[in-house]
């Protein structure tokens, strides 16, 4: 019998050892969500934290057969891909500004990146730093070997074994590149027409190429650095971090620096694939903004200068219409000191702009002024609710309230405010145009529409927001003001449908309509993206409020199980052929936008948080899943995986601006999160399973806890958060609407 269980046991014994080895970056899968459902889908980018230079697989999409030569660095995230490395194995006549070849054996890890290229018979591999990166290219074939460097539009510049240069890119940017090998090459040259001149070294304009051929050589390194600032930057932040070409310890650092952040979160428990989506999704949260200080100077695309960053890391690209929401308060959480460093450069941005607009798209290009409202207030208003004070407050309100203000509210504009802006300001809300009626103000977007609803609502929560910095820096009558102002949103509730419901300029509610398919496509003419069932709840900062105004909880509740439960109304090609941006459809719930991610946590507010436990759940594993299909929508950067790490957490920020958490169902039997400030916050889920999913009793820092939601004080200094969980539903924890979590004042009655 001995004999019989030895092997078993060293097997078994074994195979543990490996599991317990497992890095939260080995859980990263960067292939999730690869193949969207109808919009943008994640790319499987390869970068560091926040990192300056980002890449990834040069292709149309996921299943394309074929790789548009090597990748370089990508500007702004999924858009704007600089340079093209081609490495090539063949004759002089073959060669091409850019090597369509096809790829085998792709594998891809946040730090890492390898691929074979098939037809020309070469292995290669990539790994970055922040600022510079390494191929590693392995030649097969007897014949010689080549690389090409093409600067798309700009210059190119021989020098022995280095190449340099910079690309033109768009806003009059221009990305800088410093490049070597560790061979120096048989012979080089610059490749125009198809041809190479080995006796010029320097070229200029479109498909600028520079050739380097290695003869008889079986292995090429190639590091490289890149800058916005100069060639002679892009060399330096070269041999800072790469400074020599030991490709294995560079991508050994990698490993350890992702390792270091992702492990600011560890958790216990749980199956392999919830650990895989976890992990996957924090590590999207580290995507943007990107970190574009070099050696204590940065290159700001406000006035197109450099400046020096005085000891605040420049980060620009973010996209805030998605990502005020949760993934800048998760980094509070866990990265203070960056995202203080964030909110300092925004506010730089807006300090060095021409009119000193808080951005709310801000680029490496510039602004690019996209999507409805100012969401970026709440990126300042949140922040200093929860402590942060390392970045000047007044500025910030001023800048913010600048873009609120005098810039116009129409969406995707960086026009001056105009009639729609003073029409607001007298009457509360965005009017509406009826069917038919033709579009008269200059500022308005011709396919993005007015958006009336979505704007309405969102600059009542914008103007809540300024009402709370306005009294933190005791401006009493401008805080009254907006306060008031973050009311707006009464002004177009429709009391007889419990919609918010689109008026034109006379005070009349748009008729026939319906909340589902009038606007047009994405229903822009009165919604955004998404319908009127959205936007039923888009009242981030008052949802007590929006219970009293539907009835009472019961109401709202009910309205909420129709959300969840109401058909598309058509058949899904038509559906999705008019609202692209509304998928990962339960009902008429989207999953995949954000304007959706804090509805199902509002059960929480009247009084039914088993609810929010059984939807959270059922809705992240129906949506997000460990495989190329595993997101359901437009990631942005982190706007929806922020979403996931938060309702695998077990709570979620409803309503940044408010130092508060409503409180979900914990994915995990123990999470531990590594404050900023050192501390430690414990979530533990005991019996947590897929089935126990309800919260049946709870104890916060030792004391019995009955409310759905904590405060930020209750846990920004550690502590612990005891969850027993079970698998029915408990329907009287949580249940007292006295513990509802917090909204904004009643209204004022003056």
């Amino acid at each position: 019998m001995r004999n019989i269980f030895l092997p078993i046991l060293f097997i078994f014994f074994f195979s543990y050892s490996t599991y317990a080895k497992k890095s939260p970056v080995d859980y990263v899968n960067p292939y999730m969500g690869n193949i969207s459902h109808l919009l943008k889908p994640t790319y499987p980018t390869v970068h560091l934290p926040n990192g300056m230079l980002r890449i990834y697989p040069q292709r149309g999409d996921h299943t394309e057969s074929y790789i548009h030569g090597l990748p370089i660095i990508v500007v702004n995230h999924r858009e704007n891909c600089c340079f093209n490395l081609s490495a090539f194995q063949g004759y002089e006549s073959q060669l091409s500004p850019v090597i369509r070849t096809d790829y085998d054996n792709e594998q891809i890890m946040p730090y890492y990146y390898k691929s074979d290229i098939d037809n020309q018979q070469i292995k290669a591999e990539f790994t970055p730093t922040y600022r510079a990166a390494i191929y590693r290219l392995t030649y097969t074939q007897n014949k010689p070997g080549y690389l090409i460097l093409n600067s798309g539009n700009g210059e190119m510049e021989i020098e022995g074994n280095s190449i340099k240069g910079y690309q033109n890119t768009w806003g009059n940017t221009r990305v800088y590149i410093y490049l070597e090998t560790d061979i120096i090459p048989s012979k080089s040259g610059i490749l125009k027409d198809k041809k190479l001149n080995t006796a010029q070294t320097k070229t200029s304009g479109d498909n600028s190429c520079a050739v380097f051929c290695f003869d008889g050589q079986t292995q090429i390194n190639a590091r490289y650095g890149i800058s916005f600032i100069s060639i002679e930057q892009a060399k330096k932040n070269l041999q800072n971090e790469i400074p020599d070409f030991n490709f294995d310890k560079t991508k050994n650092n990698g490993r350890k620096i992702w390792n270091e952040a992702l492990g600011k979160i560890e958790v216990k428990g749980g199956t392999e694939n919830d650990k895989t989506v976890f992990y996957t999704s924090l590590y999207r949260c580290y995507e943007r903004p990107v970190n574009i200080s070099e050696d204590g100077y940065y290159y700001c695309a406000s006035d197109r200068k450099v400046h020096k960053d005085d000891g605040h890391a420049y980060y620009t690209d973010d996209w805030l219409w998605d990502t005020y929401r949760a993934t800048h308060p998760l980094r509070i959480l866990i990265d203070a000191d960056v995202e203080n460093d964030i909110l300092v450069s925004f506010i730089r941005a807006a300090e060095l702009s021409e009119k000193q607009w808080f951005p709310t798209f801000p680029a490496i290009t510039g602004d690019s002024r996209r999507m409805n409202c100012n969401h970026g207030v709440a990126t300042i208003a949140d922040a200093w609710e929860k402590g942060l004070r390392n970045f000047d407050l007044k500025k910030a309100y001023e800048y913010t309230r600048k873009g609120i203000e005098e810039k116009t509210l129409a969406p995707w504009s960086s026009g001056d405010a105009g009639w729609l802006d003073r029409f607001y300001k007298e009457n509360g809300y965005i009017p509406a145009l009826a069917p038919g009626e033709k579009e008269t103000v200059p500022e308005v977007n011709g396919f993005e529409k007015r958006q009336p609803i979505p704007v309405t609502l969102g600059t009542a929560y914008d103007q809540w927001c300024l009402s709370r910095i306005a009294a933190a820096l005791n401006k009493k009558d401008e805080s009254e003001y907006y306060l008031k102002c973050s009311y707006n949103y009464r002004n177009v509730f429709n009391p007889q449908t419990s919609f918010f419901h689109p008026k034109d300029k006379n005070g009349n509610f748009i008729e026939p309509f319906d909340y589902r398919f009038s606007g047009g496509i994405g229903a822009r003419d009165y919604y955004a993206e998404n319908n009127g069932w959205t936007y039923r709840w888009d009242v981030q900062h008052n949802i007590g409020d929006l219970v009293n105004l539907m009835g009472g909880a019961e109401k709202f509740s009910e309205n909420l199980d129709q959300t969840f439960s109401e058909w598309l109304g058509r058949n899904k090609y038509e559906f999705y052929a008019q609202l692209p941006d509304q998928t990962g459809n339960v009902g008429q719930f989207s999953m995949a936008n954000e304007p959706s991610l804090h509805i199902p946590y509002l059960y929480n507010y009247a009084g039914k948080p088993w609810k929010t436990q059984k939807r959270i759940r059922d809705l992240v594993h129906q949506w997000f899943r460990n495989d190329v299909m595993g997101v359901p929508g437009d990631e942005d950067g982190g706007g929806l995986s922020s979403f996931v790490v938060f309702s695998m957490m077990g709570f979620y920020p409803v309503t940044p601006g408010s130092p508060s958490y409503n409180i979900g169902s914990p994915f995990f039997n123990e999470i531990k999160i590594k404050l900023s400030n050192g501390k430690t916050f414990c979530i533990i889920g005991k019996y947590c399973s897929e089935e126990n999913k309800y919260i049946q009793s709870a104890k916060l820092n030792g004391k019995v806890w009955e409310k759905p939601w904590f405060s930020h004080d209750d846990i920004k200094n550690g502590g612990k958060l005891e969850f027993i969980m079970g698998d029915k539903h408990n329907t009287e924890w949580g249940s007292d609407m006295n513990n509802v979590p917090p909204s904004a004042l009643p209204y004022p009655k003056n």
